[in-house]
């Protein structure tokens, strides 16, 4: 019997996985597609592949401000997508060679609960069966199609994980949902000089973050030509239009990217199982309602990124090998960062999530670097800060390459640093990092 079994490969499969084998402990994984999951082979990566050519190709079309001349720039799609397909190829197989240098059993093909008891779950998979101890499920989550009459099996349709697998670029494109996963395409696409509608049902693109941060970022997509429809509904489709707030829209394909919902089949004989709106019910320490079932990553429907995937990964395992104390997970100090141009990322709370705080705000051009690198652009810089404490609370920035620098304001977040406490952090000169302690310094 295997001391631990774990359905689904991604960032908390493959990282429990190694945890538990590290420890010494037996590990089946079972993976029904490829090693690293959504993220790796249909999501972050290749999305972030791709944007890197187009950021490539955009600076190159741009360079006159910086004093370079570039003639006939010119890109090849194709090379784009080889490219992205050599670099997941090469990280999948770093994951697989990681698991297989510690005796981790691969098992390919789609795993189904048989039954449980509180000492043994047995899963089955390829026509064998498999008992463990303990069951991690990480399965993940899928692309929600909304129920819009005449998108389902419409060949103009895509999803994301269609969009990053075509082997040629539309000649124009629909993009249903200004979040995340619909920004970074509509930068894609923009980059790269094909028109883009974006569709958001919601008053306002990226809607969960910072109001700031979407008065900032609208006028400049819509600068460099991207419409930008809010208070939009989407009724309808035929073939490649859509019926939205009352008229037709056409584009040669239309992406939907309005959210991912918990991925639970082949997990019915867990007939107890606790549910909260589709997604699996687990525990500070990624315990589900039974004895010897673990759950992580997206399938438990809290924060859908893959660094907290793997996170959480690292709580369950730790729990199961009773490792104490296990650290609970610090959700109120997750980053997450959106790979648009420029990038944004951020930390905390929002400016108006909570009474008794106050924000700060700098342009970004405070910093020199900034300035030095980013011609034309302003950026900022949030702090919110709990006016009683003055513990920083969230960090809001635009500009980039604020996704490298997050993680600084993430440990200020994480161990409730103060105003006077950050103001004794020495940032190095120069860098964009610094604009975080001017805004400090500055208040």
């Amino acid at each position: 019997m295997h001391f631990l079994a774990i359905i689904g490969g991604g960032p908390a499969g493959y990282t429990a996985a190694e945890q538990a084998a590290k420890a010494g402990k037996d590990v089946i994984l079972f993976e029904q597609n490829a090693l690293g999951g959504t993220c790796l082979n249909v999501g972050c990566i290749p999305t972030k592949t791709l944007l890197y050519s187009a950021k490539q190709y955009h600076n190159a079309t741009h360079s006159q401000k910086f004093g370079v001349s570039a003639e006939n720039v010119t890109y090849d799609f194709a090379a784009m997508q080889k490219r992205k397909t050599i670099v997941v190829r090469k990280l999948v197989a770093g994951i697989k060679q990681r698991l297989n240098n510690e005796h981790c059993t691969l098992v390919s093909g789609t795993a189904t609960v048989v039954s449980r008891t509180d000492d043994c779950v047995t899963i089955a998979c390829n026509g064998e069966t498999y008992e463990a101890e303990n069951l991690l499920i990480c399965t993940g989550s899928t692309n929600f199609v909304p129920p819009i009459p005449g998108i389902q099996d419409n060949p103009a349709v895509w999803d994301s994980t269609a969009a990053l697998a075509a082997t040629e670029l539309p000649k124009s494109v629909i993009i249903v949902g200004g979040g995340v996963i619909g920004m970074e395409f509509a930068t894609l696409y923009n980059e790269l000089g094909i028109p883009v509608t974006i569709i958001e049902a919601l008053p306002r693109i990226l809607a969960t973050l910072d109001e700031s941060i979407s008065a900032y970022i609208t006028p400049v997509y819509a600068k460099r030509g991207v419409t930008i429809l809010t208070n939009t509904k989407v009724t309808a489709c035929e073939g490649q239009r859509l019926m939205a707030n009352g008229q037709w829209l056409e584009a040669d394909k239309i992406l939907i990217s309005v959210g991912r919902r918990a991925n639970i089949q082949g997990l019915e004989a867990l007939t107890d199982l606790e549910y909260n709106r589709g997604a699996i019910v687990v525990d500070d320490f990624m315990r589900t309602n039974l004895k010897n079932v673990y759950a992580a990553g997206d399938v438990t429907g809290k924060i859908m990124l893959a660094h907290v995937a793997s996170r959480q990964a690292e709580v369950a395992v730790g729990r199961m090998l009773k490792q104490i104390p296990v650290q609970r997970i610090a959700y109120n100090a997750i980053p997450s960062v959106v790979y648009t141009n420029p990038e944004i990322a951020t930390v905390g709370i929002c400016e108006d999530a909570l009474e008794g705080c106050e924000a700060h705000t700098l342009p970004m051009t405070y910093s020199g670097r900034f300035m030095a690198e980013n011609e034309g652009e302003t950026g900022l810089c949030k702090l919110v800060i709990n006016t009683k404490s003055q513990a920083i609370m969230g960090v809001h920035l635009v500009g980039n390459p604020s996704s490298e620098f997050i993680a600084a304001a993430s440990f200020a977040v994480r161990m409730g640093y103060t105003l006077p406490e950050f103001k004794q952090v020495v940032f190095p000169h120069p860098t964009v990092s610094e604009i975080i302690r001017e805004v400090v310094i500055d208040n």
